[in-house]
């Protein structure tokens, strides 16, 4: 039995290339592990998929400003790194698949120091600092989009496209609808911000929600321990985050607004989806989702936001704004070419292994 091993988190969008990934293997014979820290997001997400192996091991993050954890993170990392190192050497995989994120780090070194061969997968524009250090240990690096190889060693780059999970190609609206308790007369607006959520988002969106409903029924993924429990409404559903039912939301909706991740909105490109897209600042990242985010606008595909012009008013403009030019969106994202970058990925993987 071929063998191949995962890894991946810090946020949902560290996960989901992986979980469109897994099945695949998994109906194809092959042994699945993954390699996780051990109590973030990717071990709730894999955990219960079946005949997937899940080890946690510890993980430090890798800031990019000062904080008195950058003092102790580090040794965090070296004793994932032997975690990992010990956990690869007892399974032995065939190749090792990462997603990027903090995890990812140790997993990959110890991948190396096994001799067992990494592909890598990065989703933004530009390479994020996890993948920048684990790159000179992988034997490629494929990119959703075709201006990142260019950042990228020769000969290590590989333009795939934009992996889109199978099950989000099977929403169905009027499950969706069910699901609210919304009618199919009145547009819905579905809002997400993230695994982790979005407070300036929430805010902003809580502040204008009677304006919003005027218009829209709204689907609010809020993120954990940020529903706002007094505010009920038929127009307005508030969850921390779906899993099974996000396929179905999807379908339901009119239009979105959104962090600018490269995952989630190249699903929404995938579904056409007319996005407003609410970047993270430079202050609070790396500024990567400001690069998608324009990439993106440039293309026709969305409208942008930023969060230091975003109020309750520009947010309501903005969204109305979106929604009255929605076919001109659309038409924009049905002249983009899909390219089937799950198929060209798990081709890549194979040979990859040894």
């Amino acid at each position: 039995m071929r063998k191949i091993m995962f890894t991946g988190g810090g946020s949902a969008g560290h996960v989901t290339v992986n979980l469109a990934l897994i099945p695949h293997f998994i109906q194809e014979g092959w042994s699945v592990d993954y390699i996780g820290s051990e109590a973030g997001i990717e071990k709730q997400l894999i955990e219960p998929l079946q005949n997937v192996r899940y080890h946690g091991i510890a993980t430090g993050k890798l800031r990019r400003y000062l904080d008195w954890q950058n003092v102790k993170d580090p040794f965090k990392v070296i004793k994932g790194a032997f975690q990992a190192y010990r956990i690869i050497k007892k399974q032995k995989p065939d190749v090792l698949f990462s997603k990027g994120g903090f995890v990812s780090v140790p997993v990959v070194i110890g991948a190396r120091l096994n001799k067992v061969p990494v592909l890598i997968h990065e989703s933004d524009l530009t390479p994020g600092l996890a993948n920048k250090i684990a790159i000179p240990f992988a034997a490629g690096v494929c990119t959703t989009f075709p201006e990142t190889q260019q950042h990228l060693p020769d000969g290590k780059s590989h333009y795939v496209g934009a992996v889109i999970r199978d099950q989000l190609k099977q929403g169905d609206a009027a499950k969706g609808r069910k699901f609210v308790g919304f009618v199919s007369t009145k547009p819905v607006l579905l809002i997400m911000g993230g695994s982790l959520g979005a407070r300036k988002i929430n805010q902003a969106v809580r502040a204008s929600l009677s304006k919003l409903t005027e218009k829209f029924q709204i689907v609010h993924l809020c993120g954990k321990g940020q529903v706002e429990p007094s505010l009920q409404s038929p127009q307005y559903k508030q969850f921390e985050y779906v899993n099974e039912e996000l396929p179905d939301l999807l379908a339901m909706s009119d239009v979105i607004i959104s962090r600018a991740g490269s995952n989630s909105i190249f699903e929404f490109l995938y579904l056409r989806k007319p996005m407003l897209l609410i970047p993270l600042t430079k202050e609070a990242s790396r500024g990567d989702q400001i690069l998608n985010a324009r990439s993106f606008q440039s293309a026709g595909f969305c409208e942008v936001l930023y969060e230091e012009n975003m109020t309750p008013e520009t947010l309501v403009s903005s969204v109305t704004e979106l929604h009255a030019n929605r076919d001109k969106y659309v038409d924009n994202m049905q002249k983009n070419d899909n390219k089937d970058a799950l198929s060209q990925l798990i081709g890549l993987i194979k040979k990859t292994a040894k």
